[in-house]
């Protein structure tokens, strides 16, 4: 019988986020028990790219490309005040989401073999998840329970290089923004 937690993570594979701390005391005992990416070690962000390269080559010249791309970005503000939701996800909104999409596109530019999510969606909604594969009902659970909770906003000054080893996700870099 399968683990209800188990993901469909694979070892090896990468991911850059940016990480929202300030979204932990409205989301994290929802994150935990409805968002895969909680199981696996991910702790509240948006997603910047995921899948990225695989690990094997992630050496000194991509990293010295990612700090050269995301550092010629400055730091932003994102504010949370609703949330939204996907055909599987219930999330909260990042405004503006122009800095993100920005940082995408500028990764997307350098690796084209890495389209977010895998070239999967046509448009990317850039989100900070809370539940996914649930029920209406259990969503709007969620929802009322954290409304009360928001706004809050977060400072954006880096992005962070997740790697999955096989159990968790682990960070092995941070790249700052302009402006940190």
């Amino acid at each position: 019988m399968a683990d209800e937690r188990s993901t469909t993570f694979q070892a090896g594979q990468t991911g850059l986020v940016v990480k929202v701390p300030e979204a932990e005391p409205a989301v994290r005992a929802w994150r935990e028990r409805l968002d895969p990416s909680a199981w696996a070690g991910v702790p509240a962000h948006v997603t910047v790219i995921f899948p990225f390269l695989d690990e094997s080559r992630l050496g000194a010249p991509v990293h010295s490309a990612l700090a050269g791309v995301l550092g010629s970005h400055e730091a932003f503000d994102l504010r949370f005040e609703r949330s939204g939701r996907l055909p599987e996800a219930l999330y909260l909104v990042p405004e503006p989401d122009t800095p993100v999409k920005r940082l995408t596109a500028a990764i997307v530019a350098r690796w084209p073999e890495a389209p977010p999510y895998g070239g999967r969606f046509a448009e990317v909604v850039p989100h900070l998840t809370v539940a996914q594969n649930q029920a209406d009902e259990v969503l709007e659970k969620v929802e009322a329970d954290f409304a009360g909770r928001l706004p809050f906003t977060a400072r954006v000054s880096s992005v962070e290089l997740m790697v999955y080893d096989g159990a968790k996700f682990q960070e092995r870099a941070s790249f700052a923004l302009r402006g940190r």
